[in-house]
């Protein structure tokens, strides 16, 4: 599918829009997963890394008014070409949810809308399960220990369990999806400073 950007105005657009330096490395946690995903479905691993980059475009904008989370992105990316699919993509990780009373009736329906919203809920509880390490580093980080984390409701508990479950709608059995979730993160571990 055609986004209307490339991965060289999909960077641009994410300096531009995103300054926090969490937001910023939430973004590419979820595009290293996303290309990763890519890559398991045999996808193209670019377009579905922009869909992860330029998921949380407008959070910076909208995170002390949450029910414009998605709406605003929608503008960004539309003034900077991006196809419908493109910003339908990104914004369904708000389809659903209580705080966005414009998406909340909306129902995801892609194999990449699955996997983007369970994959940004997932870099959460990898992070947070990285950073009680006694050397907070994602390499000290195994399988096991955070398959453990997903099951303990009490950890990391605003990360939604339910979200990250959505990869199976998508072809992809969970324990699969957090393997694979951790060694992408894994990978980038040097850009994330864990």
């Amino acid at each position: 599918m055609d986004l209307g950007i490339n991965y060289e105005q999909a960077n641009k657009l994410l300096d531009e829009y995103i300054k926090d330096p969490i937001v910023k490395l939430h973004c590419l946690e979820s595009e290293a997963i996303m290309r990763d995903l890519a890559k398991h479905f045999g996808e193209n691993e670019d377009e579905w890394g922009i869909i992860g980059l330029l998921h949380d475009i407008d959070w910076d904008l909208t995170k002390n008014d949450t029910a414009e989370h998605c709406i605003k992105a929608q503008e960004i990316l539309r003034q900077a070409g991006a196809t419908d699919y493109l910003i339908e993509s990104v914004i369904s990780h708000c389809y659903g949810h209580e705080f966005s009373p414009k998406l909340k009736d909306l129902k995801r329906s892609t194999k990449v809308q699955y996997c983007l919203v369970a994959a940004e809920t997932l870099t959460g509880l990898i992070i947070a399960s990285a950073l009680i390490m006694p050397d907070k580093k994602l390499s000290g980080l195994s399988l096991e220990s955070l398959q453990k984390k997903f099951k303990n409701l009490k950890f990391a508990a605003k990360c939604d369990r339910e979200l990250i479950k959505e990869c199976e709608l998508a072809g992809i059995p969970l324990a699969e999806f957090l393997a694979l979730g951790l060694k992408a993160l894994q990978n980038i571990s040097d850009k994330l400073g864990l």
